[in-house]
């Protein structure tokens, strides 16, 4: 079956780095774009970043725009977004999904990015 399993969520200091990976399974990866979704506590789940396919186009909400990168391996099935210069209101709920086009098919159940000092 599908699988989309994220990792690598912590608490972490304002101004640290973290990456996050997201292993998939069950489904053809090359054929999709994948995502990086966030939902912040009392918030609706907003897009974050996203990246084509063949991994040569990348997409970020303006407020990750220059601090985070997304990328990914298609010959192991896993994206990642490495997360810099890190903010308090990036504290939050990441989620890894799969998208055709631009509507996720696929979701992780996500993990959990806390920054606090």
């Amino acid at each position: 079956q599908v699988q989309l399993v994220e990792s690598g969520g912590v608490l972490v200091q304002p101004g640290g780095s973290l990456i996050l990976s997201c292993a998939a399974s069950g489904f053809t990866f090359i054929n999709y774009a994948m995502n990086w979704y966030r939902q912040a506590p009392g918030k609706e789940r907003e897009f974050c970043a996203r990246i084509s396919s063949t991994g040569n186009i990348a997409n970020y909400v303006d407020s990750v725009q220059g601090r985070f990168t997304i990328s990914r391996h298609n010959h192991k099935n896993t994206v990642f977004l490495q997360m810099n210069s890190l903010k308090p209101e990036d504290t939050a709920v990441y989620y890894c999904a799969a998208s055709l086009r631009y509507t996720p098919t696929y979701w992780g159940q996500g993990t959990q990015v806390t920054v606090s000092s």
